[in-house]
């Protein structure tokens, strides 16, 4: 049910995901067009130069990781940041592994074989990519993200998998990334897609803009398809300006929302069992994959998220119906 807090312990699917691999099978029925990889800006608009200035969401939330795309200004960020909100590293942690297990169940359970992600980040262990071929051997991957940065590491990427692409776009702008050729190379929208918006519409702050991000891909995709989101949400009034005030500081676009504004825009979906909810309780798995340690200079910021719950990730996955 929508709005409730969802308990209760999830584990894998079948002991087959430990005999599987990621793969890169070649799609049956598909033209070799579409396995030509490519790395692609959009056409109609030109990215940003590279932010070294001020922090950029994807490459603090790799830091969070363990990754080491980022520069002193993120790595300042996250400190400062976490110093004032310590609950941000568990959920930025905890939100990577509620990616693998929406995943998961998107292409083992569910038998998607498309996935849009936008807002992807960087790339680290277990992309999406990755853990989707893992149950569908050749499940497609487009990966959106407005940050230079994630285009230029996904050449990396691509080189792995020819069923997967990166184009840069603007989230606010969902027509951009819909009728983008590379978009139309990998995705068939008249196939059940997976819209994947994992710690996305918080990182735009006119209500309006996010409501229209998470909806003009829904629009466009099949009875069938699925939505797994995420967004950062306070019912604490004050806790949620303080959030704001302190991402503003760091140039950061960002708004916590309550739990109430999420489950407005998702009415109109059928939630996957057990509903949306703390990220942390959706479909726990004790076994999966662990991430990669904590920095050690936000170590002490680690497990804070256990002292409350009044500043965390809601979310969870959704059917079109």
């Amino acid at each position: 049910m929508l709005g409730e807090r969802c308990h209760g312990s999830w584990y894998p699917v079948s002991r087959a995901e430990s005999r599987l691999s990621p793969g890169s099978a070649r799609l049956r029925g598909v033209p070799r067009s579409v396995e030509e990889p490519r790395v692609t800006e959009d056409s109609d608009s030109t990215p940003p130069r590279v932010a070294t200035d001020r922090p950029t969401a994807a490459r603090v939330y790799g830091y969070c990781l363990g990754g080491k795309d980022n520069y002193e200004v993120d790595r300042e960020g996250a400190r400062e940041g976490f110093r004032r909100f310590p609950e941000g590293l568990d959920i930025a942690r905890q939100n990577r592994l509620y990616l693998y297990r929406a995943v998961r169940y998107l292409a083992a359970e569910a038998g998607i074989t498309q996935f849009l992600d936008l807002g992807s980040g960087l790339p680290t262990d277990n992309n999406v990519h990755q853990v989707a071929q893992r149950f569908q051997s050749g499940a497609r991957v487009v990966y959106v993200d407005i940050d230079p940065v994630v285009l230029a590491h996904g050449e990396a990427l691509l080189v792995e998998d020819a069923n997967t692409t990166v184009i840069t776009a603007d989230m606010t702008r969902p027509e951009q990334i819909l009728d983008h050729p590379e978009t139309h190379r990998l995705i068939d929208f008249d196939q059940p897609v997976a819209v994947l918006m994992f710690s996305v519409p918080h990182g735009i702050p006119d209500d309006e803009e996010a409501r229209r991000a998470v909806h003009g891909p829904l629009e466009r995709v099949p009875s069938g398809s699925y939505l797994a989101i995420s967004h950062v949400v306070s019912e604490d009034r004050d806790m949620a300006e303080r959030s704001n005030a302190a991402a503003k500081d760091f140039g950061m676009p960002w708004k916590t929302r309550t739990p109430d504004v999420l489950d407005a825009w998702l009415r109109d979906l059928e939630p996957v069992e057990p509903g949306l909810c703390d990220i942390a309780d959706w479909r726990p798995d004790p076994d999966q994959p662990p991430l990669p340690p904590v920095p050690d200079d936000l170590k002490p910021f680690e497990g804070s998220s256990r002292l409350g719950k009044d500043f965390f990730e809601y979310g969870g996955v959704l059917r079109k119906p």
